[in-house]
């Protein structure tokens, strides 16, 4: 009998991964709150629903009677996973993973408390009196951030007492469902960020991607790069952390685990998603055997992976809107297409608004090419797409 997939949350990497999905001949119901997302567009079937009301979600799952429901955003009615589990759907990678993932609280008190690793000194608060009172325990620069969001919203660092009612505001404006609180932490002067794509499997052990390096503007990734060259130390205390955590979650599928590297060489554990992560889109460069929406697919329906390996090295950039609009977009492609090696995606979100992302450049090289011109050849033809640099202020 051919699977079906419900997915909740249809932006561009459940789009990716309904392609993928498709090419395996699995049946897809993708559903958000707004009409003609991204995974609708490839889907068998789309749902528009308020995913953060329990008795809507059980309705379409009762509707459709999917065998996985594949979670892609945070702002779903999580609790009712659960639920679905005790119906006998399998929900991806597990109802205790995306509850716990889905609101940061949760997740760094997991691995911080529970787990033991090393992460970022942190509070939370309700108010803007325990904001103030954090801030003065944790002292400047500091970073602030809703406790459920994503994409950077509501993220920002202050610097000084003059900013931090801005910063308060601004994070709980920015929250995504109906999580109104905020994690304040102590900024980490890291040398670097990268991304360690890990896959849990049903029938076979924990795998690794390489390591992919990416830097974030406004907590929003713009662009990532495969492979991230560390060494062999951190990589392994890397991957220590990476099995904890996705091990104490439970369930089967790749997981986006983030980390800081310090300038003094330790990598510590910055935050965790439970599906293909933004930085991944590397992946669609080619620069591994399979990307990382092949990956998870194979993990949530119980195939093998025997391995994960490099094949190329491979660099992404991200392509913004420069306006707001309600219509589509006129997409430049030529210069992109032009390029041997480059690759653009876009991801057919119908409304714009500035700095919204729209689209992404991936190029690949062989393995031991010069990264660093990989990755100006990647931002110089996304510039080339809607005429804007991907390091511009939202």
């Amino acid at each position: 009998m051919m699977k079906k997939i419900m997915l909740l949350g249809s932006g561009e990497l459940g789009k990716e991964f309904t392609i993928a999905a498709k090419r395996a001949g699995v049946y897809v119901i993708a559903c958000d709150h707004y009409p003609k997302a991204p995974a609708m567009q490839v889907a068998d079937e789309c749902e528009v629903i308020n995913m953060l009301n329990g008795d809507e979600l059980a309705r379409i799952v009762e509707k459709h009677r999917p065998d996985i429901i594949v979670p892609e955003i945070e702002a779903i009615r999580t609790e009712r996973l659960f639920d679905f589990e005790k119906e006998g759907i399998q929900v991806v990678p597990s109802a205790r993973a995306v509850n716990y993932t889905m609101n940061r609280r949760a997740i760094r008190d997991l691995a911080a408390k529970e787990l033991g690793l090393r992460t970022a000194k942190y509070f939370y608060a309700k108010t803007f009196d325990e904001f103030k009172n954090a801030a003065d325990e944790i002292g400047f620069p500091c970073v602030v951030k809703p406790l459920m969001s994503s994409s950077g919203h509501g993220q920002s660092y202050v610097h000084n007492d003059d900013e931090l009612k801005e910063a308060f505001e601004n994070a709980m404006e920015g929250a995504r469902g109906d999580v109104k609180e905020v994690i304040i932490e102590e900024f980490i002067d890291f040398e670097s960020e990268f991304t360690l794509l890990t896959v849990t499997q049903k029938n076979g052990p924990t795998l690794f991607c390489p390591p992919i390096g990416h830097i974030q503007k406004g907590g929003d990734y713009r662009e990532s790069w495969q492979p991230y060259r560390i060494s062999e130390e951190a990589l392994k205390a890397a991957e220590h952390m990476a099995d904890e955590v996705t091990k104490a979650l439970t369930g089967y599928g790749i997981w986006g685990v983030e980390f800081f590297l310090t300038k003094k060489g330790e990598v510590i554990f910055s935050e965790l998603s439970p599906r293909p992560h933004d930085t991944g889109m590397v992946t669609l460069s080619h620069s591994t055997n399979m990307s990382e929406f092949e990956l998870h697919l194979r993990a949530v329906l119980g195939l093998n992976i025997p391995a994960i390996h490099l094949e190329h090295n491979g660099c992404s950039a991200v392509i913004l809107s420069p306006v707001e609009s309600k219509e589509p977009l006129d997409y430049h492609l030529e210069e992109v297409c032009k390029e041997d090696h480059a690759r653009v995606r876009i991801f057919g979100k119908p409304e714009a608004h500035i700095g919204r992302r729209m689209g992404v450049v991936v190029c690949y090289d062989e393995i031991g090419s010069d990264i660093n011109a990989l990755r100006d050849k990647a931002k110089r033809l996304a510039k080339t797409v809607l005429g804007t640099d991907p390091y511009m202020k939202k």
